[in-house]
């Protein structure tokens, strides 16, 4: 690997931002300092720009095995780093789901190979593998999933003694999805009863509820409780489950975390009537009341983590009525870029969008040497030009699939340079593919 000496960042790191050189040697940051010297380093100049610990998210939808009409582990991963994601800890309902030891592996094996971003996988949870569940490496995985809620195949976790066992004996971090099944079902067919198969995307945030939302997250929160689970609830989309959650510090003695996304911060109901099934996620998009709420929860410690749950379909299957169109939308390349732009309209701070995008992450799955700028660390960093406005259309996206739920959008930030492992793997549009990015490891 290069010797690389970036010169002059504000570098947003713990709690604070500081101008001052890194030095990277080996993958690693071996010395920041003011002032470096390095005779036959490359030099980056960042002066003016602002230097972040790359992001890691820690729920994406990437689509392989199975699914690669939409996405793959290569164009996904690239259209992370461009958009300031240095890792990702992808999902397992992908065709086949991922429900055995040997089917996870394949999904590694893949990424060894076509990852320019750092990976993990989930190990996925179902009624019938909890053998396999429990021979989950702690060290060299990132968690279990359990979808309490419906799901790709025979992923939905709805037998209560297997969600018990799950929770009794997981070796590791179980991240789940709630919503409550049965409840969905009886709204859905409320609403079919009323509209036929008229029902429009408007309806979507009714259908998936609040309720529904509320009594899954809340059942799971008992059962870790009952059972001391390490405990991590995905994409809360409600004000009312935030007060499930305590702000306990320091974050690595909670036991129990949770995880906003970037669109549940951005979008509310009121923007079904211009981006429809664009922005039909599960759970869904609720009001400008539960959007307001989730954000407070990130800003006062009730929620941990801010990720994408990047999802993407195609263009096709998007433009389906709701009924038949999916839930779910690519999100990697402008997660960052979101999150800049809510600090431009002065609701985050620089250091709480590191705080909550890397160093909580890092600390909440205990991943080994990241998500810090740190000498000793990996130099997975991202540079910011946090002046310089780019539009998102349909020409400058990324993803596989072709299209983003912020076209249109003028951004005022835009990332310049992305390392990853000390590889510098974008800068200004261009992407150097020599270098793969490396399997997370856990301090477990």
């Amino acid at each position: 690997m290069n010797t690389i000496l970036i010169k002059g960042a504000s570098i947003v790191n713990e709690g604070q931002i500081i101008v001052a050189d890194i030095l990277i040697k080996g993958g690693f940051i071996e010395k920041i300092a003011a002032g470096i010297s390095e005779p036959g380093a490359t030099e980056v100049n960042a002066e003016g720009l602002h230097l972040f610990p790359g992001m890691i998210d820690d729920q994406v939808h990437f689509r392989e095995p199975g699914l690669t009409h939409k996405a793959d582990i290569f164009t996904e991963s690239m259209a992370a780093v461009a958009g300031g994601i240095t890792s990702f800890m992808e999902m397992p309902n992908t065709v086949p789901n991922t429900l055995t030891q040997e089917l996870l592996a394949d999904k590694y094996k893949i990424a060894s190979e076509v990852s320019l971003a750092n990976y993990s996988f989930f190990m996925g949870a179902s009624n019938t593998n909890i053998e396999e569940v429990l021979k989950t490496d702690p060290k060299n995985v990132c968690g279990i999933k359990v979808f309490m809620g419906s799901s790709t195949g025979n992923m939905l976790v709805d037998n209560e003694q297997v969600l018990e066992n799950i929770f009794k004996e997981a070796p590791i971090l179980v991240a789940t999805h709630c919503e409550d099944e049965q409840t969905i079902q009886q709204n859905m067919a409320a609403f079919k009863a009323r509209y036929g198969e008229n029902i429009t995307v408007d309806m979507h945030p009714l259908i998936r509820s609040a309720e529904a939302c509320y009594k899954s997250s809340s059942m799971a929160v008992e059962l870790a409780k009952r059972y001391a689970t390490r405990l991590h609830i995905l994409h809360i989309s409600t004000a009312k489950e935030v007060a499930l959650f305590d702000n306990i510090t320091p974050l690595k003695d909670k036991k129990i975390t949770a995880e906003a996304c970037v669109h549940h911060l951005w979008f509310d109901d009121s923007d079904y009537a211009t981006k429809g099934n664009w922005i039909k996620w599960n759970p869904a998009v609720k009001t400008a009341t539960d959007k307001d709420a989730i954000l407070k929860g990130v800003l006062d410690g009730h929620i941990d983590i801010i990720a994408t749950d990047h999802a993407p379909h195609t263009i096709e299957e998007k433009e389906q009525p709701y009924l038949q169109a999916p839930s779910g939308g690519p999100l990697v390349q402008h997660a960052l870029s979101a999150l800049f732009e809510m600090y431009h309209q002065g609701k985050i701070s620089l250091v709480q969008i590191a705080e909550k995008t890397a160093h909580n992450v890092a600390t909440c799955f205990e991943i080994e040497k990241r998500g810090f700028i740190r000498e000793g660390y990996w130099a997975d960093l991202v540079l910011v030009n946090l002046n310089d406005p780019y539009k998102v259309t349909r020409q400058n996206v990324l993803y596989k699939c072709g299209w983003s739920p912020f076209e249109g959008q003028t951004f005022q930030a835009e990332i310049t340079h992305t390392f990853i492992s000390g590889n510098l793997a974008y800068q200004r549009g261009k992407f150097m593919t020599n270098e793969i990015g490396k399997r997370l490891q856990f301090n477990r």
